[in-house]
């Protein structure tokens, strides 16, 4: 067995694309190798800037001897299409063979493919890949035609066993591939030569290179934590900056070093984003103040002096930037003081969201006329939400954010702050973004909880009026993310909410603009209207009260929008109750449950939805819960086949006079307990007690099919017991279609 050792030497690789090209090159090598018949143990990718390696232990020394046999066209068949068969086959016409097959006598054709060396397959199979390796930008050089990532300046490839070591003859270019690499750039350029990969890693050290990305990582990390504590200080965790920051470099070397008093007065996490974007640097905190006071950055060579001459250069560019951002920080604070956060937003006017949904403050505007539909729902303070959603965009027009877009939010809460916005307002500019993923933090506030699902449910209600909706993999607007979001905070914050009411309204209110102009006559009802659809949907009561009060011309175009709504409804709650599946699948909740609650009355209330749903996935996870659903089941398909059968339904008319055995005179009491138990609970939504009290019918209903015969001769019996096994059924599928559960 041999170990393949390769390393592809370039100009530096972007840190982004290191490790997804180390997987690549392992991937696609090792699967050309399998291809070609060989065998392997294991295999491992390494990068650092300026190489990608490779090793695989345990490779096969050749690939066996292979046989193909080729099945072709009939004995018999015309002479061209045998003669083609043959040649096609790489044989000659008299060496086929005939053999009986289901439909005659067949020509077959056996090749024999002998095995090829490891060396031979590997350097076939490493010049197909750095020929189409994927990389997801890359270039050309000098005259030739070869395309890389940068320049690519040597290959090592080599086979070694403890025979010794083979060079690999594979060539791409003008570049020969050899049994030789170099080290760090500055502080180990000699060449040396490699006989296997512990020979390649302990020279690549020696010539200052640390192989390994989590080496380099953890280095970066513990000697950054150290200076850090030797100073009384905390080094802020960034994972994301430390996996970057170690594709950097291929020694690292820590340095600390103050950021300067003139720049405390900037905000934490504007310290931070300007550091980690422009500079690559660690934050250093101060634990007493909870300020960031240092940096730590880190160089590729350990300089003479220490390091001194970087950090000042660092230090010097650091201040440049800073600078900057202070600029940024006190042209904000002084618009703020001037008009406020209102005037800091009065550009979104000129500011694009969508060329069908109008600007910026177009959304603003939507947003903050849903906000009332919400309030009884989450408790928040009006004028507090009002004002909150009004402002939510506004820092979008500050220049901190035009220059970190990544603080949107954030700086909103600081400039609200300095405008004297209480705490709620503050919070809500900053949190009403969140949840962004399925991690996210999500906003319990009352006020930020309101504004957070009134812009999620305007972005949801706009791109569907627009029929912008995702398809398949693609959601350019993130709206799955969106409708994540709004579960995430219905379901979390245990709000109560006709989410197809709110989504009607708030479709409707997008047709209104789009009716007449502003300021018609009829404008002063919108509020009224949409107010009471957000409780009765479009066609309940509040479509008739307000159609009442308006007069005949305006009812055609009001009419005409009012009609489109139940569709987009409809079909927007499909939507969401398919977010909803995923999360309540995450939740551990079984997709037949879950479809089992989603067929009852009221499934936009997603609160209930999902309580209802847990429950009964609690009782299922029981005995008496399994039990009971086989007894629904088999009361079900009892009284279906009897109902097909008899041509009537059997729904109502059981009387305990006409039971005949204890078991069944059981049930009967059984059942009116449970239904005196059911019925508040299921009206209280108190979904724990109704799934406990129906659980408690399994064994009056298991003693009942045990001792009674159903379709008994007698036909007043067989229809007073059939009537009863609709009792069951009624009952049962009062807490969720039960019939939908699998099993």
């Amino acid at each position: 067995m041999k170990e393949l050792l390769i390393e592809l030497f370039s100009e530096e690789i972007p840190a982004r694309m290191q490790a997804k090209a180390a997987d690549n090159l392992r991937r696609l090598m090792t699967d050309k190798l399998v291809e070609a018949g060989l065998t392997y143990a294991s295999a491992a990718a390494f990068s650092t800037p300026r190489r990608l390696a490779l090793v695989v232990e345990g490779l096969s020394e050749a690939s066996p001897e292979r046989k193909v046999e080729r099945k072709g066209p009939k004995v018999g068949a015309p002479d061209k299409a045998v003669d083609g068969f043959a040649r096609s086959a790489g044989v000659e016409r008299a060496a086929l063979e005939t053999r009986a097959d289901k439909k005659g006598e067949v020509y077959f054709a056996s090749t024999v493919y002998p095995g090829r060396s490891a060396a031979e397959i590997t350097a076939e199979a490493l010049e197909e890949t750095i020929r189409n390796f994927p990389w997801p930008k890359s270039m050309r050089w000098g005259a030739g035609a070869l395309r890389w990532v940068r320049p690519l300046h040597s290959i090592l490839c080599i086979l070694s066993d403890e025979g010794g070591v083979e060079t690999v003859p594979a060539s791409v270019g003008d570049i020969k591939a050899g049994a030789t690499s170099r080290g760090h750039r500055f502080m180990g350029p000699e060449v040396f030569s490699v006989t296997s990969f512990g020979d390649y890693e302990a020279k690549l050290k020696q010539n200052h290179v640390l192989l390994r990305h989590e080496q380099r990582a953890e280095i970066i990390w513990q000697e950054a934590s150290n200076m850090a504590f030797a100073q009384g200080l905390d080094l802020v965790e960034d994972k994301a900056l430390l996996a970057e920051v170690a594709g950097l470099v291929e020694w690292p070397v820590v340095l600390i070093g103050p950021i300067g008093a003139a720049f405390m007065e900037l905000p934490s996490e504007v310290l931070q984003t300007s550091m980690r974007e422009h500079q690559k640097f660690f934050s250093v905190r101060n634990p007493k103040s909870n300020q960031i006071e240092h940096f730590v950055t880190v160089a590729n060579i350990a300089a003479k002096d220490g390091g001194a001459a970087i950090l000042a250069g660092n230090g010097k560019v650091l201040r440049a930037r800073l600078s900057d951002a202070k600029f940024f920080w006190n042209n904000d604070l002084r618009i703020v003081a001037d008009a406020g956060l209102t005037g800091m937003g009065a550009g979104l006017a000129n500011v694009t969201f969508h060329n069908k949904l109008g600007t910026q403050a177009d959304r603003v505007a939507r947003i903050s006329a849903l906000v009332p539909a919400l309030l009884r729902a989450t408790g928040a303070d009006r004028d507090s939400a009002l004002t909150a959603a009004r402002i939510c965009k506004s820092d979008l027009q500050s220049e901190m954010v035009g220059e970190f877009p990544e603080l949107q939010g954030l700086m909103g809460r600081y400039y609200a702050k300095a405008e004297g916005l209480n705490d709620s307002i503050a919070a809500a500019v900053q949190e009403h973004y969140a949840p962004l993923g399925p991690s996210d933090d999500v906003p319990t506030a009352p006020v930020s909880v309101t504004v957070a699902l009134a812009d999620k449910i305007d972005t949801l209600t706009g791109f569907w009026a627009i029929d912008e909706k995702p398809t398949g993999s693609k959601d350019p607007f993130a709206l799955r993310r969106a409708a994540l979001g709004v579960i995430r905070l219905i379901i979390s914050n245990d709000l109560r909410l006709s989410l197809k009411s709110v989504f009607e309204a708030q479709a409707l209110r997008l047709e209104w603009l789009n009716i007449g102009p502003a300021g018609s006559d009829n404008d002063s009802l919108l509020d009224d209207f949409l107010e009471l659809i957000a409780e009765h949907g479009v066609f309940g009561a509040a479509w008739q009260s307000i159609r009442e009060k308006m007069t005949g011309d305006d009812l055609d175009p009001i009419d005409n929008a009012a009609k489109a709504i139940p569709d987009l409804g409809d079909d927007f709650m499909g939507f969401i109750h398919d977010r909803l599946k995923v999360y309540l699948r995450d939740a551990g909740v079984r997709h037949d449950v879950i479809d089992a609650c989603l067929a009852m009355p009221g499934n936009d209330d997603l609160t209930a939805l999902a309580k209802r749903a847990k429950t009964l996935s609690a009782l299922l996870g029981t005995d008496d819960g399994e039990n009971l659903i086989q007894g629904f089941k088999r009361a079900n398909n009892i009284l279906s086949q009897a109902e097909a059968a008899d041509g009537v339904e059997y729904s109502y008319g059981a009387d305990v006079k006409f039971a005949e055995a204890d078991s069944e005179k059981a049930l009967f009491a059984a059942l009116d307990q449970a239904e005196e138990i059911i019925t508040p609970a299921i009206k209280a939504e108190d979904y724990e007690a109704a799934m406990s009290a129906m659980a408690a019918l399994r064994q009056p209903i298991d003693a009942f099919f045990d001792s009674v015969q159903i379709n008994t001769d007698n036909s007043v019996l067989r229809r007073n017991r059939l009537n009863l096994l609709s009792r069951i059924r009624s009952i049962c599928l009062t807490v969720a279609d039960l019939t939908m559960i699998e099993g």
